[in-house]
């Protein structure tokens, strides 16, 4: 009887159904309508480091950053016009503490009362992302080894794909390895690398120019043509870069006739 009785309480309110198990869902789960949160569940509390009062009527815009809130907008809106599921994207999204994590989202159309609403569900993937930032810090220190070839001179092969993560890492990298090596002359490269923006070329530049500032004298190789034309296009003056060839023309200008 009181499985009947259970039964029947939750055939004629099925919202009520449908509130318990999101309530107790491990995901968190954050309903909103017109970038007002109307609720959230146990788990996202937990997750956001507050209350469901201190939540609950705030602005979901509030916990994103300024850059992102422009793609957040176009997302909901166009979920609600389309009525249709987002995608699952990844975000940065801050707690109310100002901790700022990486978040996996996905919002999907509903009915919450009388109003049309959206419900986000929304995953916490600092530890995934911290892991991979990790690993591809040690993939890039593999990728690009500071070479040492003689007293004071050092040569850094550049290999493969450079996005402006891995320029920046390198920019804070390399002149920390140069003063621990005491390195002089640093010849860096670039006959591997496959591919150049504007970020990219502006990083590299740096490299070179905080370098000099450290007594570290450079001189680039393997330049290819396409990436001298983009640094005219850029309005950047290279004549001042010194550049050669290949390493083999670099070495035998610094007074080295042969490398075993």
């Amino acid at each position: 009887m009181k499985k009947d009785v259970f039964n029947e309480h939750y055939l004629t309110h099925p919202e009520m159904l449908y509130k318990e198990i999101i309530e107790y869902s491990v995901e968190t789960i954050v309903i909103h309508a017109d970038y007002e949160i109307l609720y959230i569940n146990e788990a996202g509390t937990k997750i956001m480091r507050g209350t469901k009062e201190e939540i609950i009527g705030s602005c979901l815009l509030d916990r994103y950053r300024k850059e992102s809130k422009p793609l957040i907008k176009e997302r909901i809106q166009k979920s609600m016009v389309e009525n249709v599921p987002g995608e699952l994207m990844e975000e940065k999204m801050y707690t109310l503490d100002g901790t700022l994590m990486d978040i996996e989202l996905y919002c999907l159309p509903v009915q919450y009362g009388n109003k049309r609403a959206l419900q986000t569900t929304i995953r916490d993937i600092s530890t995934r992302k911290e892991i991979e930032r990790h690993h591809k810090r040690e993939i890039n220190k593999v990728s690009a080894p500071i070479v040492p070839v003689y007293d004071g001179i050092s040569v850094l092969p550049l290999v493969g794909s450079i996005d402006s993560g891995r320029a920046k890492q390198l920019l804070e990298t390399i002149p920390k390895e140069m003063q621990k090596q005491n390195v002089h002359w640093l010849i860096i490269d670039f006959s591997g690398i496959y591919n150049f923006d504007k970020f990219v070329t502006a990083y590299l530049l740096k490299i070179k120019s905080v370098l000099e500032l450290l007594g570290v004298r450079t001189i680039i190789t393997g330049i290819k043509p396409e990436f001298a034309q983009l640094a005219v296009h850029l309005g950047i003056n290279i004549s001042s870069i010194h550049s050669m060839a290949n390493v083999k023309q670099a070495l035998q200008s610094l007074g080295i006739g042969k490398v075993e």
